[in-house]
């Protein structure tokens, strides 16, 4: 531990089990030596989330709706009068239904299109606004992405779109915010086993395939994640915005498939 983040107070948004991506970074900015607070979606995950902060002793646990602005403006309330100020925000916020990310892009429903801009971007802009007063000595924002944003990617669908728009968001919040010491990067890891990967259609070959052919031969671990949130969230990242940071052992440099992976005639 380095205490890298040692006297810095962040919300993390987006924790469900201990194979979340959001728990990972958690985890990793709480050795670090910051002081979390974690935030909710009802009960079910009230549930799931409460063991998970004892042990990195958060104690200030909020159940927030990002569709509803009470639930937004009640939660940075409490942050406020809790804490007073605010240094980063981890928005590891996505939706869409499942069922809409199997078959043709082509019939994604205007419904099911505007609840995922909704909920896996303009939440970010949301959160945002709110959490700027609070950042009175600067701060971070992080969120994540993935390439489905800028490639085409089977099972995908509406969240590519969904990550497009929220990468773009991350460059209109970095200049937005820089002005005031507030930078704001996301991460983009590659297949991972989570609670919202395993909701993905075929989610199981994308990891396969993602790490056969990673140049590393291996997909992102928690860790590494984490460690990238820490580097993004402490003061060794004080000049990086706007930033989208790719971990994902290298598969995203790729223009095809490892040799060994083709088939066909003459692929080896």
């Amino acid at each position: 531990m380095a205490n890298l983040m040692n006297g810095k107070r962040g919300l993390v948004m987006g924790v469900a089990n201990e194979r979340s991506i959001a728990w990972g970074i958690a985890k990793a900015l709480r050795a670090e030596g910051a002081e979390l607070a974690f935030s909710f979606q009802g009960d079910n995950f009230g549930k799931r989330v409460r063991p998970l902060a004892e042990q990195l002793d958060v104690n200030l646990l909020l159940d927030v709706d990002v569709t509803d602005d009470d639930s937004l403006d009640a939660c940075f309330s409490k942050i406020e009068e809790e804490w007073g100020r605010l240094d980063f925000v981890v928005h590891a916020i996505a939706y869409s239904d499942k069922t809409e990310l199997a078959g043709r892009f082509i019939n994604t429903t205007r419904e099911n299109f505007k609840n995922s801009l909704t909920i896996s971007c303009y939440s970010l802009i949301d959160v945002a606004r709110r959490a700027e007063p609070l950042m009175t000595e600067g701060g971070t924002i992080l969120t994540l992405t993935y390439m489905g944003s800028n490639r085409v990617t089977p099972f995908y669908n509406v969240m590519g779109v969904a990550k497009a728009a929220l990468e773009s968001s991350v460059r209109y919040l970095a200049n937005d915010m820089g002005p005031n010491g507030i930078r704001v990067n996301a991460i983009s890891p590659g297949p991972m086993k989570t609670l919202a990967g395993a909701a993905i259609s075929g989610a199981r070959r994308t990891f396969n395939t993602a790490r056969d052919n990673a140049p590393l031969r291996a997909n992102a671990t928690l860790e590494a994640i984490g460690g990238t949130a820490v580097y993004l969230a402490s003061d060794m990242g004080a000049c990086t915005t706007g930033e989208i940071i790719t971990v994902d052992g290298g598969y995203h440099v790729l223009g095809m498939m490892q040799p060994e992976n083709l088939q066909g005639p003459g692929a080896a």
